[in-house]
């Protein structure tokens, strides 16, 4: 064949391609197809295999095995809060400016997969140094694996959202689904992160090792990780993503999205607080359960249980439709209400640990609920910045939105509790004085009470902006048809 004839070859495929994609989008109704639904989930599966796990145990693993004070390890992971509060709106400035044949955000879950578990398998891992040099390289592969690397992942997860489909109630489906992907991930890390640390340990060196368990865990849970982003980039689509109309945003007019864009900026300073409570909570648990309840393994059950916000994440679709105008707001305002209560009664489990589970399932169940909701309601903002400035700029403002909410508001779920304990007289491995028990009580149950108190103040002014989506939605939509009946 000539090569003229295989130029030829080549385009007509390219453009029976692209007449093959330019049918299915326009056949496509705004609902998701299932294996499009579980991909989705397989995204944040991926993240908080590995991600949660840096959450839960990272403080642990600095303080009781890598031998950092625990006053060391909160400036540590605040340090590398702060360097996200760059990388956030880079990352997000990036997404905005990515223009492939395979989407907006999709790309990244191929590109980002391998960086992200090696960074995390890096970060777990405790090579022999000074105290000074355990605190560098700490300070460096915790930036790398929580901060740098983790934001082009998460941002990508968030910001696709707005681009699988234009129907809000689908987007709240879709955003279900990731979410008990990301239980799923939880989950595992919580039931077998620690038995799996302490066997691996024990079968490759013949002794209680946890170093080399950790470094053992976190090269399984990589190879996984990367197995799931890679499904899902095979598999997810970005439908309402058109390359012809959505050019890519340079940084400065992305920002413009911000303007006015008040239902953002609530959003991002209710999520920023949510996050102290949910960090402290994971964060602290093992050592209530080493120390309080004097069973370190018994963190695996606490944290393990997280499992059970399942059955809240799956009941959302419903429970916003049924309350209204304002129902992603209200189903976020409950499940707070709902995890303060258990909260609450987990003061009056006493010496009972039955009890103690019942009640900490009731606030697992409420916090699930709330945690979904925030994601959701960030596509909805992405619409709000467009109609209101023209602009609509997915990936900074759910990188801002979601990915530094995240890791700003879980350094401060990590400082502030390391810090009361510090304070207290906290020191690893020792027998705990009352006064540091009474500040890890203090941490796992009072603080996250405080935090949710304060957030659901807060979501409160979103409730108004949440009311005036239909005509929102609307007038994008009239926006849209005049513009395509222009070209």
């Amino acid at each position: 064949m000539s090569a003229a004839a295989t130029e030829r070859l080549a385009k007509t495929s390219a453009a029976k391609s692209h007449e093959t994609k330019a049918k299915a989008d326009a056949d496509f109704n705004g609902v998701l197809p299932l294996k499009e639904k579980v991909s989705y989930l397989s995204t944040d599966m991926a993240g908080n295999l590995l991600y949660s796990s840096l959450g839960t145990y990272i403080m642990f693993f600095y303080t009781d095995v890598f031998g950092i004070t625990a006053a060391a390890a909160g400036w540590i992971l605040l340090i590398a809060r702060i360097g996200d509060c760059i990388s956030a709106p880079v990352w997000g400035s990036i997404v905005d400016h990515t223009k492939t044949k395979w989407g907006q955000s999709r790309p990244f879950f191929l590109w980002m997969a391998v960086p992200f578990a090696l960074t995390v398998f890096l970060a777990f891992t405790a090579p022999d140094l000074p105290p000074m040099g355990k605190v560098v390289y700490a300070t460096i592969t915790y930036i790398l694996a929580a901060g740098l690397v983790y934001t082009g992942i998460q941002t990508p997860i968030t910001a696709i959202l707005s681009n699988l489909t234009p129907d809000p109630a689908e987007r709240v489906k879709a955003n279900t689904f990731r979410l008990s992907g990301g239980l799923f991930g939880t989950f595992i890390t919580a039931v077998c992160t620690i038995p799996l640390v302490n066997w691996a340990g024990k079968a490759l060196t013949g002794q209680t090792n946890q170093k080399v368990g950790f470094m053992f865990t976190f090269a399984v849970y990589g190879v996984i990780a990367v197995a799931l982003l890679w499904f899902a980039f095979r598999n997810i689509r970005e439908h309402n993503y058109d390359p012809k109309t959505q050019n890519p945003l340079p940084f400065k007019e992305s920002l413009h999205a911000i303007k006015g864009n008040w239902p953002w900026i609530t959003l991002i300073v209710a999520f920023v607080i949510f996050w102290i409570a949910q960090e402290d909570r994971m964060s602290v648990a093992v050592y209530y359960a080493k120390y309080n309840l004097n069973n370190e393994n018994l963190a695996t059950v606490l944290n393990g249980m997280q499992i059970l916000g399942l059955v809240t994440t799956f009941l959302i679709p419903v429970i916003s439709k049924r309350l209204g105008k304002a129902g992603k707001t209200d189903t976020m305002i409950l499940g707070m209400v709902m995890a303060i209560i258990g909260q609450l009664l987990l003061l009056t489990a006493s010496n009972s640990f039955a009890l103690f589970v019942v009640f900490w399932a009731i606030s697992i169940l409420g916090a699930a609920m709330a945690l979904a909701m925030p994601f959701a309601m960030l596509a909805d903002t992405v619409d709000y910045g467009e109609w209101k400035n023209g602009i609509r700029a997915a990936g900074l403002l759910s990188a801002v939105g979601a990915s530094f909410c995240i890791q700003f508001g879980s350094g401060l779920g990590n400082l502030i509790p390391s810090k009361i304990m510090a304070a207290a007289g906290y020191v690893a491995n020792q027998q705990q004085s009352a006064q540091a028990l009474d500040a890890i009580k203090f941490c796992f149950i009072w603080l996250p009470i405080i935090v949710y108190a304060i957030c659901i103040f807060i979501m409160l002014f979103y409730r108004k902006f949440e009311k005036n989506e239909p005509a929102i939605r609307a007038e994008l939509a009239k926006r849209r048809a005049i513009a395509d009946a222009a070209a």
